[in-house]
């Protein structure tokens, strides 16, 4: 029983660990404070403030950016990574093996070692960085997630559909589209919401590739704006709303699951 209660316990610490900077971020986005931590009494000015246009014009267009990047790399890399982890699910045990392999490198390799290297791919081949480069950058350190993501349901379906539709007349293209990508969405549409995450959340890649010509995404805003000496008052309703989206996504998304399951 004390050791029930012990796990418990250790459980519900972790949780508020975890979650305690979100929660603290959310409470003060309801006041008017420009400094966190200072309670002014509750308020929705800073809300009002970021709806109505009032914040800086760098922040509304690095928000526009980051969700313009994300949705291009995550696109792509859905696409490139479903049709890779086909073939590499195609491949023999031990050409799978290695490939998934390789693949997995990219996952367990620290973000500042893949920045420095496709920095200095891009300058070795002469492109120029800017808004090509990180959403080419982005695209390379997601497709291996997305891939991930789509084994597992290609190691759950009937390997016999494919060979079944190929001798009811469909060509590959159409087998392709209409049974295997169907049999496959779950894990697609896993890998780009994973994908589409990890390319808002990222920092480090991004730093190394955005170039010199003014683009600005979220992160990189406010890195900059915390070496300013402080952060934009606006970024705490921001953050707020952002997370309560993705939160509302998981739960939806996992709630059809758990139907689709029943079914």
């Amino acid at each position: 029983m004390m050791v029930k209660y012990l796990a418990k316990g250790y459980l519900w610490a972790l949780l508020l660990l975890l979650y305690s900077p979100i929660l603290i971020i959310m409470i003060f986005s309801f006041t008017e404070a420009k400094v966190l931590g200072n309670w002014t009494g509750f308020s929705t000015k800073l809300y009002s403030s970021l709806f109505a246009g009032n914040v800086q014009h760098s922040l509304v267009s690095a928000l526009w950016n980051t969700f313009a990047i994300a949705m291009i790399a995550a696109t792509v890399s859905t696409l490139l990574g479903s049709v890779a982890a086909i073939g590499i699910f195609n491949l023999k045990a031990r050409a799978r093996n290695a490939v998934s392999f390789v693949n997995n490198i990219p996952m367990l390799n620290p973000d500042i070692i893949t920045g420095i290297s496709l920095f200095l791919l891009f300058v070795s081949l002469g492109i120029s960085q800017g808004l090509m480069t990180v959403v080419l950058a982005h695209i390379t350190f997601c497709t291996p997630y997305v891939v991930l993501s789509v084994m597992p349901r290609l190691k759950q379906m009937n390997q016999n559909i494919y060979e079944a539709a190929l001798d009811l007349g469909a060509t590959p293209f159409q087998a392709l589209r209409k049974v295997i990508f169907p049999e496959i969405r779950p894990g697609m549409i896993s890998g780009f919401i994973l994908a589409f995450t990890l390319s808002i959340d990222d920092f480090a890649v991004t730093i190394f590739t955005i170039g010199n010509e003014g683009l600005e995404t979220l992160s990189t805003f406010i890195y900059a704006d915390a070496r300013k000496g402080g952060l934009t008052p606006e970024l705490r309703p921001l953050s707020t709303i952002i997370f309560v989206t993705v939160l509302v996504l998981l739960i939806v998304i996992n709630k059809r699951a758990e139907k689709a399951k029943r079914a």
